[in-house]
């Protein structure tokens, strides 16, 4: 299990519990959870709900968890209705209109800053702000169920060597941030729609990518750079009607992989 490694590689991040898998303390996650929220959202409240002038659904969270309005699909994995079971199995209350798995209510991105300061998306911000600790929780979560996902998506021969390179970078004090902030912001790279040319960018792409390194510090700037192979070859592969939304971000997609050096 991902939990009990993670701790005896003396992370100090995450601790094993009995049904989930890694549990943060308050204050591990919090710290994990303001890093991507401000890495996502700017660390403003009023950006936890977000809807970009280049999508067609909004962002929300301080992970930006998709969540697709009403009748419709998209190429990258909905994450925002699992983000809300897990806020209540934590303990916060939801309001009625967010319970049951609805679909976003908005049907576009007008719609949305119309009523962005109604009362719906006002208290949804609040209570999102007051979560922080349990949206890390989801996010560190995924990150445990990504590893068994991306090696069964890898081919038998590579599967040693992932698994050693993703526990080399979870050696490193800031190893887990890194994993979970990118597994959140990239995927894990094991949904097939969420490539280009039969190109991946996830979690599972970024340690094929990787080159093999001591474990701790030298593993996570390797795998800092192979994030960065794996995004700029997502740049090049782009499809005409995307590719100039991808050159604008990949700056600041860059920028995000710096923070992963950061003690």
């Amino acid at each position: 299990m991902l939990a009990p490694l993670l701790l005896a590689a003396s992370l100090a991040a995450a601790a094993p519990a009995p049904s989930s898998g890694i549990t943060l303390t308050p204050a591990q996650a919090r710290s994990i959870g303001l890093k991507i929220w401000r890495n996502e959202a700017g660390g403003k409240v009023e950006f936890l709900t977000y809807w970009s002038p280049d999508e067609d659904f909004p962002s929300l969270g301080i992970g930006h968890f998709i969540w697709y309005p009403a009748g419709r699909a998209g190429p990258f994995t909905e994450s925002f209705p699992p983000v809300l079971d897990a806020l209540a199995a934590g303990g916060a209350t939801l309001p009625a209109w967010l319970r049951g798995h609805p679909a976003c209510p908005w049907p576009d991105r007008a719609a949305f800053y119309a009523d962005f300061d109604g009362p719906r998306l006002k208290g949804l911000r609040d209570l999102l702000a007051r979560t922080v600790d349990l949206q890390a929780q989801f996010c560190a979560r995924r990150l445990e169920e990504a590893l068994p996902k991306l090696l069964a998506a890898a081919p038998p021969s590579e599967r040693a060597a992932l698994r050693a390179r993703f526990f080399r970078v979870a050696a490193a004090p800031n190893g887990v941030y890194a994993l979970v902030d990118y597994v959140n912001f990239k995927g894990e790279g094991t949904n097939p729609s969420e490539r280009y040319d039969g190109l991946g960018w996830g979690l599972l792409q970024v340690l094929e990518l990787m080159s093999d390194a001591p474990a701790g510090q030298p593993s996570v700037a390797s795998f800092s750079r192979a994030a960065d192979a794996a995004l700029t070859r997502r740049v090049a592969h782009a499809p005409p009607e995307r590719l100039e939304r991808e050159k604008r971000f990949l700056p600041g997609w860059r920028a995000r992989l710096k923070t992963y050096l950061e003690p």
